[in-house]
């Protein structure tokens, strides 16, 4: 098993990637000193995935939407019982989440990390799907589905989503529909599940209060060799345009909710650029975030509360940015973002706000070695990205004003904008 040892000496941190013969990348971050351990199984498979072909096929499998979701939770179930039931004999904390992207299982613990380890590693490689339990994991997803619905929080992003992109399935719901979820049998779980969860196509993260002899061992008791499986997803075309740049709904709120929306340039099949991301960030934050004068303006003409917050949504395949919240106009808000956005490109972010957010973000990087959840998950995105641990702190030393402006200047266009609105039921518009 090939190992390779990663450490930074300015930060006095370091990590651990060994290449297992089974073909898993495995990531270790060992902090004796921490009183808990987590650990993520994952596999770079998520709802964006949702036609696909092995190497040597001449066609796309189609799958429901929602099958990389719904695989999730049957995953915990076996023969023999439900993963959760083992884990509570350990009393660690277990949970798994699917993203657009990824799909994730994971536990935190202070004691009895080897217990819950070997748990890990044992039900994500046993799948055990039948068209009786299938049938009924359907009614549990379909009530869950139900309360996404309901979300406006939920909603007000999808239908953003729905505005910005016309094919890329980023706009599709991760839990699928009532209706696509209907169509998943056991056959069709086993495939996705042959197709992407091969051990090519995943990674294990172990950080904190852990050995990593202990957690190599086993691996190497419960690890297979496997030969890689290529898999093409299906491409497709996407404009830099907005489809659509407004949408809204009625729902029971109170204050109107809004996300408004700037679809980036296509990244293509992969990810942003390292670089590119935290300069999208750093600008973002200089731009809008708490400690930004626009920021200030806004609060004080009643245009936001302090709900509202600006992200980089971005993963495989998709970027964007996307600011949210509650506003009493969000019309008007939008506008003046984006007004405040083109005064901006004119004048330039200020050298001196720049280096300030440059700073917190350092500081919030290094805070992150603090915790073995953070490390687990900084870990995770590694594995997916391709990027490694240490290349944020040399980036955030190295990304300058002029390309955080260049970035600015660049992503503020009219017809890439898009405004979703959730309206209180009766309320004025």
């Amino acid at each position: 098993m090939k190992i390779t040892r990663f450490q930074n000496e300015k930060l006095q941190e370091e990590y651990l990637l060994a290449e297992h013969p089974s073909g898993l990348p495995i990531y270790i971050c060992e902090k004796p000193h921490f009183n808990g351990a987590y650990a993520v199984f994952g596999t770079r498979y998520g709802s964006v995935d949702n036609a696909f072909r092995r190497k040597g096929e001449a066609d796309f499998t189609e799958v429901p939407a929602g099958i990389a979701h719904f695989l999730e939770h049957k995953l915990f179930e076996s023969e023999d019982g439900d993963a959760f039931a083992r884990y509570a004999k350990t009393g660690a904390s277990a949970n798994a989440y699917t993203s657009f992207d990824r799909t994730c299982y994971l536990f935190s613990c202070t004691d009895h990390f080897a217990e819950s380890f070997d748990i890990l590693l044992d039900f994500v490689q046993h799948p055990y799907f039948t068209e009786q339990t299938v049938q009924k994991e359907q009614g549990i997803i379909g009530q869950e589905i139900s309360m996404y619905d309901d979300s406006p929080d939920w909603v007000v992003l999808f239908n953003l989503l729905c505005c910005l992109y016309e094919q890329n399935p980023v706009r599709i719901n991760i839990a699928g529909t009532a209706e696509t979820i209907s169509h998943i049998t056991a056959p069709l779980l086993y495939r996705c599940y042959e197709t992407f969860y091969n051990p090519h196509n995943m990674f294990l993260v172990a950080a904190g209060n852990v050995k990593a002899e202990q957690v190599l061992a086993a691996c190497e008791r419960q690890l297979k060799a496997t030969p890689p499986l290529p898999v093409e997803t299906r491409p497709y075309r996407e404009s830099p345009a907005a489809v659509k740049q407004y949408a809204e709904q009625a729902m029971p709120v109170s204050i109107p909710q809004f996300a408004y929306g700037v679809k980036l340039p296509h990244p293509g099949a992969g990810y942003m650029p390292a670089r590119e991301r935290v300069t999208l960030r750093l600008m973002l934050a200089a731009f809008i975030g708490p400690q930004s004068p626009l920021y200030n303006d806004l609060l004080n003409e009643g245009l936001i509360n302090p709900e509202f917050g600006g992200t980089l949504f971005d993963g495989r395949g998709f970027a964007s940015l996307i600011f949210s919240g509650e506003s009493r106009d969000p019309k008007a808000l939008a506008r003046r973002l984006f007004e405040a956005a083109r005064a901006a490109c004119e004048s330039g972010l200020p050298e001196e706000e720049v280096e300030l957010i440059r700073r917190r973000f350092y500081g919030r990087y290094c805070s992150g070695f603090d915790h073995a959840e953070s490390i687990g998950d900084a870990l995770t995105d590694c594995a997916c990205e391709g990027v490694g641990l240490f290349d944020e702190a040399d980036l955030l030393q190295t990304i300058t004003t002029d390309e955080i402006n260049d970035c600015l200047r660049r992503v503020f266009v009219p017809e890439a904008t898009a405004l979703s609105v959730i309206w209180p039921l009766g309320g004025d518009r």
